[in-house]
Formats: C-alpha cells, sequence, structure tokens
C-alpha cells in the first residue's frame, strides 16, 4: 500500500527515503538560530524592605515579578530594584512551568544593575546568551522591548523607535548614557532587553511618570562597564566628578574672567572639598577632556550624531583614579590629572541594599538619617520645612566633615515611665548629649557608654524642641525589659555595638 506524504516533517521524511535508496547522501541540517524568546526570561522575588521607623525589624514580604536575560558566564541579567532586599529570587524560562532558584551574584543600585547564578545551572544547555550591540543604536533605529509586563503572564512584545540618547543622573550620586525608547514599558518590563536587529541594545529599567511613550533603557555601554567591574567579585562603582560647575554662556561672566570668544568650556563654582588635592580651583575654566574640546553648556561631541555631557567621557578615560583635563586659570592654559572616585559622601546618605543601623537606649530608638528615612516620613516634609529641620536644609550637602552623620530618634517613645511628659520626640535630630556635640551614630553610643554622670541630657537641634533628661542608671535598668516587651532581639546593629560593648567588656 502507497500512502502519500504529508507536506513538512512528513516530506522530509519521504525524501530522506528516497535520496537513501538512489544511494545520494542528503544534506546535513543547520541548527537554528537562537530565539531571543529564549534568551528572556520572567524574574520573581520576595522583598523585605527596611522599616526605617522600626529599623530593628523589616517591612512584610513584598512579592514582585519583572524580567531578565541570559548573558555569557551562565548568568542573567537583570534590575537592581527587581533584587534590592530580595530574600527570595527565581527565575522561569518563557513558556515553562518550572521556576528555578536563583540568588544575587552581585548588584549595583546605582546604575540598577544585577546579575543572578541559578542552583541548576543546566537551564542554560536550552537558553543561550543574548548578543549585545558593540555600539550605540541611532536615533529612529527601530526597536522592539522583551519582557513579562503586568497584564498577562506570558511574554509581551511592543515595537518603537530610539527617540533619544543622553547622559544623565540615575540614582543619587550615579549618572550614566540612557537610552529613550517609545515602545511600550510597563511594570514587569524591568530588567527585559531591548533589541534592534538581532541585538541587544540595553535593558529596560524605568519610565516617565505621567508622560505617555516614555521608556528608558541602560545601554549595553553602562552593561559592559558593570560587568567589568565586578569581575573581581566585588562592585566598587562608576567614576565620576562631583565638583559644582556652571556654564559659560552668560556674557558678563566671560567678562569678569577676561576670556575671549575663543575660549569655551565649564566654570569651576566650587571644588569639591572631599577630594585630597583637589586641582580644580574656583573659576577655573575646564575647556577639554582628555582632548575632546568641552563647549560653553557642558557638552561634547560623541561621533557624528551625538553631543551629551562631557561628564560621560570619565568613565572612558579614567585611569589609575585620574583623568586629564585642560583649564584656563587666570587666563593661561594649564593641563591637570583630575582625581575621581565612585565614592560621593553625602550627609544624608542611601542605603544601597543595606539595613539601617540602629540603637535601643531605655525608651528611645536612634538611627542614622537617610534617604529612605525622609521616603518613609514624608508626610512630615511641611513640618520639617516650616520648623526649619536639617533633614530639608542640609538635605543633599555634603558632609561638614569627614564622619559627619545626622542621628534621629527613628520610632515614637516605647511604652515607659521613663518617658512621662515628654512629646513624641520621633524624627528630631540630636544636637548633644550631656553638653557634648553628637557627630554620627556610633559617636552617641560611645558618649552614652561613657556617661558617668547620674543623668543623660538629650537636646536636639530644632529651635523650640524640648531637652529630655533621663536617670542614667534607671535607663540602662530598663532597656533590656523594654527590648522584651517589644520583642526586639538586640539592643542594636552589630556596628554600633561592638562600640557599645568595646569598653563595657561585654
Amino acid at each position: 500500500m502507497i500512502h502519500a506524504c504529508r507536506p513538512a516533517f512528513l516530506l522530509r521524511v519521504c525524501l530522506t527515503g528516497l535520496l537513501g535508496a538512489s544511494g545520494l547522501s542528503a544534506a546535513p541540517e543547520t541548527d537554528p538560530a537562537p530565539r531571543i524568546e529564549d534568551s528572556v526570561v520572567k524574574v520573581f522575588s520576595t522583598i523585605r524592605k527596611p522599616d526605617t521607623a522600626k529599623p530593628w525589624g523589616k517591612h512584610a514580604p513584598e512579592e514582585a515579578s519583572a524580567t531578565g536575560v541570559v548573558i555569557e558566564g551562565r548568568r542573567i541579567l537583570t534590575n537592581a530594584h527587581v533584587v534590592l532586599y530580595a530574600s527570595q529570587v527565581q527565575v522561569q524560562a518563557n513558556q515553562a512551568g518550572d521556576k528555578i532558584s536563583a540568588k544575587v551574584e552581585a548588584v549595583a543600585p546605582g546604575i540598577d544593575l544585577a546579575v543572578l547564578k541559578l542552583d541548576d545551572e543546566a537551564f542554560f544547555d536550552g537558553h543561550p546568551p543574548l548578543k549585545r550591540a558593540s555600539v550605540l543604536p541611532e536615533v529612529k533605529d527601530a526597536v522592539m522591548a522583551y519582557g513579562f509586563p503586568t497584564g498577562g503572564t506570558s511574554l509581551s512584545i511592543t515595537k518603537g523607535i530610539v527617540s533619544r540618547i543622553e547622559f544623565t543622573r540615575y540614582n543619587q550620586p550615579v549618572s550614566g548614557l540612557r537610552i529613550q525608547i517609545d515602545a511600550a514599558i510597563n511594570p514587569g518590563n524591568s530588567g527585559g532587553p531591548a533589541i534592534v536587529g538581532d541585538k541587544m541594545i540595553g535593558l529596560a529599567f524605568s519610565t516617565l511618570g505621567g508622560a505617555q511613550n516614555i521608556g528608558y533603557i541602560i545601554p549595553c555601554e553602562e552593561i559592559d562597564l558593570f560587568l567589568k567591574d565586578i569581575e573581581d567579585g566585588r562592585y566598587d562603582g562608576k567614576p565620576a566628578m562631583f565638583d559644582h560647575l556652571q556654564t559659560l554662556e552668560n556674557p558678563s561672566l566671560r567678562s569678569f574672567l577676561k576670556l575671549d570668544r575663543s575660549v569655551q568650556g565649564m566654570v569651576v563654582h566650587e571644588p569639591f572639598r572631599s577630594v585630597p588635592a583637589n586641582p580644580l580651583k574656583e573659576w577655573d575654566v575646564i575647556t577639554r577632556i582628555g582632548g575632546t574640546p568641552i563647549d560653553d553648556q557642558g557638552m561634547v561631541k560623541v561621533g557624528a550624531n551625538l553631543r551629551v555631557r562631557f561628564q560621560y567621557l570619565i568613565q572612558k578615560l579614567a585611569k589609575q583614579g585620574t583623568v586629564p583635563l585642560t583649564v584656563v586659570r587666570g587666563g593661561k592654559e594649564l593641563a591637570i590629572q583630575m582625581p575621581v572616585s565612585a565614592n560621593h559622601p553625602t550627609l544624608i546618605p542611601d542605603l544601597q541594599g543595606a539595613y539601617p543601623s540602629y540603637f535601643v537606649y531605655g525608651p528611645l530608638v536612634f538611627s542614622t538619617a537617610t534617604l529612605q528615612f525622609l521616603s518613609g516620613n514624608s508626610n512630615r516634609m511641611g513640618y520639617f520645612i516650616y520648623s526649619g529641620s536639617p533633614l530639608v536644609t542640609r538635605s543633599g550637602q555634603d558632609p561638614a566633615f569627614p564622619g559627619e552623620e545626622l542621628v534621629v530618634v527613628a520610632s515614637p517613645f516605647f511604652p515607659h515611665n521613663l518617658a512621662k511628659g515628654y512629646s513624641n520626640p520621633m524624627t528630631e535630630v540630636v544636637k548633644s548629649v550631656n553638653g557634648l556635640p553628637i557627630q554620627n551614630l556610633k559617636h552617641l553610643v560611645q558618649v552614652l557608654r561613657d556617661a558617668k554622670d547620674e543623668f543623660i541630657v538629650l537636646a536636639f537641634v530644632r529651635s523650640g524642641a524640648e531637652s529630655m533628661i533621663f536617670p542614667r542608671a534607671q535607663t540602662l535598668a530598663a532597656t533590656e525589659e523594654i527590648l522584651t516587651d517589644n520583642g526586639i532581639r538586640s539592643q542594636g546593629s552589630p556596628d554600633v555595638l561592638a562600640v557599645w560593648k568595646a569598653a563595657s567588656g561585654q
């Protein structure tokens, strides 16, 4: 009996049989090109964010999902905000049912990138790394955004164009190159690849709230810098300048500096004082970075069609912690080696994935003012402004001296007779203890540890804030009882407990 061969697979079988019968060999089949879809994964995370109002604990778990992409080295690349503070991370392939446990290998909150390793690396046998573009895309290039956004469970692909490329602020204090696209980017797209042709040009990470068709991509150039940084197992961060500069556009400013029209660049308004032996001086005009001229708006040309802030070239030119700059000072041109660093100390820092330090003393909880603490008390911002709190007046400032911190009362009083009659001091900034100005949280703990007076006199920075007097011996004795009553395991975070126990011999 003769059976007709069906199309596709059966036709191939029939032809193979005929070729074999005639003694001819069939042409070998070539492996199909890897599909982009096979390299895109869904990332599930269980997040426990810090509770700055109860710094000894964490917020309740939050479930989140986003996207990731397979890269070289049997790793998954995603956004830092997807896995920051995650107590559990899992990965699921497109069209797969099983989830595979993962751990965070490296994370960079500033540039919003993270790398995951999987417990079962056999996953990568069927999920190859996605190729990354070696050059920036052009504006108007067609782009496809892959991810697992809200509104469904399967892979979503949206189409648009590259709208803009610029060097701008990511998360304080980190800046980087950023690509804007008009393909739809929604919650859940974070960590998904943006594709031009058959290569990834970057990783989706955010949208512009309140605007339509504006999504942002972290370009491959920034990804490559991050991956190179973590090769030694540690993330050091991006080198940068933190000096305050201003443009040279104003004619009167140019006349004041006695500059002819041929001189273009950026004026140094305030050199960054935390840089040892900073070679920049006030009123210097930075005219070149490396061999690239800087215009009066602080921009440089990159390629034929791109103009970005000159600081972009720092990440390309930095060697051994310095970049070459040309400045005009007093009418003379000077070549200097400018120190650059990834470390930008700020008075109110970002926790950067850490949990807050704290110390319990009697009915009081002390902590360090952080951006997360301010965010958690945003409903009190009007009060901070009205009262002149340093949480507002000094926000964004550099420390006045190395190690300076604002020490705050993080929580309301614990219920206890020691606090009877006092107003709630939550969010007050500590000024002094027994007349000694407080420099930082560890210094506060040291002063309390070494106090010998009968009373502890606590004063706050805010004008009108009442001073508080506590009997020292009774407060020490009550602390353990307060901790037990409120289910707090430890009197302080490990860093401050080391200071507290240093002199007591505990």
